[in-house]
């Protein structure tokens, strides 16, 4: 467990970091922006958290966990070949958790009617929060996408935030009526 008896240490004043292995970088490091994205992401599911049933809180409670695993994977870059392996065991995200994303999205898909077209983001307060979250799991996808380009990273971590997206979409119609309350969209309305 993490024990934090002090807030601030002064250590980023001058723009840079400590990752988890305490090495120093840029606050503007790919890994750092990449494991931003992830907390922002974060940070609005606890706002969707506030406008949804208890179901669906529980499930986001787990999600906003495993995203603090996940940003703990991204904040420890792998051992590279040759390194000592380090004093401590790094979390990793695993195949299971994005095992239980994938069963969880089937069966809130189950209840749902096949979309007929794209839909716009809003209806509910709890579905426009969760497709806010969504697209910033998106642009977390991204950011992991761009430090895969320059280091390598766990692969579980790709595919646990693609998963979520879909979960997210998912569970934004679930809070529009199961879909029923979902803001179609209508190609060229307005030409």
């Amino acid at each position: 467990m993490v024990k934090l008896t002090r807030i601030y240490t002064g250590g980023g004043d001058k723009g840079q970091t400590s990752l988890g292995n305490g090495q120093r970088v840029n606050k503007h490091d790919l890994r750092v922006t990449a494991y931003g994205s992830v907390d922002e992401a974060n940070a609005i599911l606890g706002v969707a958290r506030c406008h949804i049933s208890s179901e669906e809180d529980i499930l986001l409670q787990r999600v906003q966990n495993d995203l603090f695993d996940l940003g703990a994977d991204l904040c420890v870059p792998e051992q590279k070949e040759g390194e000592s392996p380090p004093s401590y065991s790094a979390l990793r995200v695993t195949e299971a958790q994005v095992k239980y994303l994938e069963t969880k999205i089937d069966d809130l898909n189950a209840r749902l009617d096949p979309l007929q077209s794209f839909i716009l983001p809003g209806g509910s307060a709890a579905s426009a929060h969760l497709h806010h979250a969504r697209t910033v799991v998106r642009r977390a996808e991204r950011d992991v996408s761009a430090l895969n380009m320059v280091e390598p990273f766990n692969h579980w971590v790709f595919v646990y935030l693609n998963r979520l997206s879909d979960l997210l979409f998912v569970l934004a119609r679930i809070c529009n009526d199961e879909g029923k309350a979902d803001i179609l969209w209508q190609p060229g309305q307005s030409q």
